[in-house]
């Protein structure tokens, strides 16, 4: 009989040290039967060169560190990828991770995402939530930093009054308001220059052309364009020249990315300053989810080291340019 019941108090208290380790919050997502680690990847979709590289960059280093990726393209619609992240919980993968069209929304499938025990990190883009448990890191540029090199260069070069039309990113989007802030933070010590008409072309070259197109049509004067982009800034330089104008020149161009096709521009004097936004970080992802899936600390915010570009600077690195 006191075997019995001892026996019966082993098995009562194994439950219930399994339920604790699997309700914890210091724990992570599973790994398949051999240790690999599962990752369900969101992407934004494919709107341009800097996001082309983006994804390879990811599929690649998944491939080096051994890590089975789960992709999908939400084609820039934040439905989508919410499909697509509880699509990754119901096949419990070990870690997801996303880089998020817009900011707000995520609470709910995020929470669904703790409560299953799988751990999120967001890349590229942040969320704007007052539940920062809902993720283990942000692996990302700084968009408000990258605003305000734009703006310093402005400031720096501008003489005289300035008129600025404004490329935006996809409206709701964590660079798109970011870049703009920091723009504007920095272009306010200069009364002179002023921002006369602002528009989102989606981070797309169709985009961007399309609403220069209308600027070019409905702005008497026009001094500068910033894109925040290479993509919109591109299909802009193909407005201009319909135009009859010079970019570069009878229109001072300023972009954001640093991708091949836009510092080709700039070493060609289309594009007068680009600011660098490093789309490789597949690499730094990689390290990150083997942390978060094995319990380690991780920083709440991992930033990415970036520069800025001239003309002369990028007929240098162009040679060498990756992406």
């Amino acid at each position: 009989m006191l075997k019995k019941i001892t026996t019966v108090a082993s098995v009562v208290l194994l439950s219930a040290l399994t339920a604790c380790g699997s309700g914890g919050g210091g724990s992570t997502g599973s790994t398949t039967p051999g240790g690999t680690i599962t990752m369900g990847f969101a992407q934004v979709g494919a709107e341009s060169g800097w996001r082309t590289a983006n994804t390879k960059s990811i599929q690649d280093e998944a491939k080096t560190a051994g890590i089975d990726l789960k992709f999908s393209d939400a084609q820039q619609k934040q439905e989508n990828q919410i499909k697509a992240i509880r699509s990754y919980i119901q096949q419990k993968v070990s870690v997801i991770a996303f880089s998020p069209v817009v900011e707000t929304g995520w609470d709910t499938v995020l929470l669904e995402a703790k409560r299953a025990n799988i751990p999120v990190i967001l890349t590229d883009r942040s969320i704007d939530s007052d539940d920062t448990s809902l993720y283990k890191t942000f692996l990302g540029s700084d968009f408000v930093e990258e605003g305000r090199k734009a703006g310093d260069w402005l400031v720096a070069n501008a003489s005289g009054p300035t008129n600025v039309v404004e490329l935006q990113g996809t409206t709701g989007a964590a660079p798109a308001i970011d870049r703009k802030k920091g723009f504007e933070e920095k272009i306010a010590s200069k009364p002179d220059i002023k921002v006369v008409a602002s528009q989102t072309g989606d981070f797309t070259r169709s985009g961007g052309k399309q609403v220069m197109e209308a600027f070019l049509k409905s702005q008497p004067k026009i001094d500068v364009v910033y894109a925040h982009n290479d993509d919109m800034g591109l299909g802009a330089i193909e407005a201009i020249k319909a135009a009859g104008k010079v970019p570069g020149k009878d229109i001072k161009i300023i972009t954001v990315d640093a991708v091949k096709d836009g510092m080709q521009a700039l070493a060609n004097g289309e594009i007068n300053f680009i600011v660098e936004c490093n789309p490789l970080l597949g690499k730094q992802l990689m390290e990150l989810a083997k942390k978060v899936v094995a319990g380690e600390q991780v920083p709440e915010r991992v930033v990415t080291e970036e520069g800025t570009f001239t003309q002369e600077q990028a007929k240098a690195v162009l040679p060498q340019r990756q992406y």
